[in-house]
């Protein structure tokens, strides 16, 4: 099997700066050939010094319509690749591509535009969602000067929760998110979250595990009783809206309440639970899992589901 890298972006969101980056570092120059296929062509250009030293050959797909299987088999055959980089055209769709039976997606990293992101998200928001979702990385560049970073980050989480995502400035590495960040008192003997606090504190637990350990939690959450959960357990959660309607997601944390059996699917409570890390065979490792104190029935709220695009 052939590898490839996937490299999205909008154009001068720094794709060719990361590939060049990437296949000039000794981890990479292991003396293949490497298949760079261009799906657009930027400012920025590639160094043929760099191509040359690299053995990597630079292939062009101007059209999406190109961007066929038959047409990546003959590059790669052409050119006797062992691995292959697609620095793809931002604005093709990405539920249309097909790569060579033989070829195996390695992985898949998303550059943005840190300045610009706001623009995109916008007006090209399905666009934005069709790159992040099934990307491992993402990584928002030129941070400098920008303020609304814990923003950007609910809003990539919202589509791909398990996403890596990583904010760079001219000075390198930017840590997110900061705990003055959340939109609720995190010292509070009980954390009372709201519908938007709800979807900042998910999305946060998934990556700052630690910092939830011992706390308390209320919230209001639609009843889900996952079939292959131990017997006294369920999961009180929200159904989320990312993007648009096709983006909908469940988000929620396995609870354990030994009353929970009384609460039917989709009926609604009141949780309050105190939050440890654990191994929970579900997860396939350890993960918060909530103890709930207290679970009452209660009325639908006036907005069930929690629109992050509204956010």
């Amino acid at each position: 099997m052939i590898p490839v890298y996937m490299i999205n972006g909008f154009l001068e969101s720094g794709k060719t700066d990361f590939i060049s980056f990437t296949i000039s570092q000794d981890y990479f120059r292991t003396g293949e050939r490497t298949l760079l296929v261009l799906c657009e062509e930027g400012e920025q250009e590639y160094e043929p010094r760099l191509l040359k030293k690299t053995n990597t050959i630079v292939e062009i797909i101007e059209d999406e319509e190109d961007f066929t299987v038959d047409a990546l088999s003959y590059l790669a055959k052409k050119d006797k690749a062992s691995r292959v980089i697609i620095e793809y055209n931002g604005m093709w769709q990405h539920k249309n591509i097909q790569l060579p039976p033989d070829w195996k997606l390695e992985q898949q990293i998303t550059l943005i535009d840190a300045s610009t992101f706001p623009m995109y998200y916008t007006n090209m928001r399905s666009m934005v969602a069709d790159m992040v979702r099934n990307s491992e990385m993402i990584i928002f560049n030129r941070c400098d000067g920008v303020d609304t970073l814990a923003s950007y980050k609910r809003n990539i989480k919202a589509v791909n929760p398990k996403a890596d995502i990583i904010f760079e400035g001219s000075k390198g590495e930017i840590n997110m998110t900061l705990e003055e960040d959340l939109p609720f008192d995190i010292n509070a003997d009980v954390i009372e979250l709201d519908n938007f606090g709800f979807g900042v504190w998910y999305i946060d637990i998934m990556e700052n595990e630690q910092r939830y350990e011992g706390k308390t939690i209320s919230y209001v959450g639609q009843v889900l009783h996952p079939k292959k959960f131990p017997k006294g357990y369920f999961v009180p959660g929200r159904m989320t809206m990312a993007c648009c309607s096709e983006d909908m997601a469940f988000m929620g944390l396995a609870t354990k309440y030994d009353g929970c059996d009384r609460f039917p699917d989709k009926s609604w409570v009141n949780v309050t639970a105190t939050i440890k890390n654990q191994y929970f065979e579900d997860y396939g490792g350890v993960g918060p899992v909530l103890y709930a104190k207290e679970v009452k029935p209660c009325k639908e709220p006036e907005k069930p589901i929690i629109d992050f695009t509204a956010q």
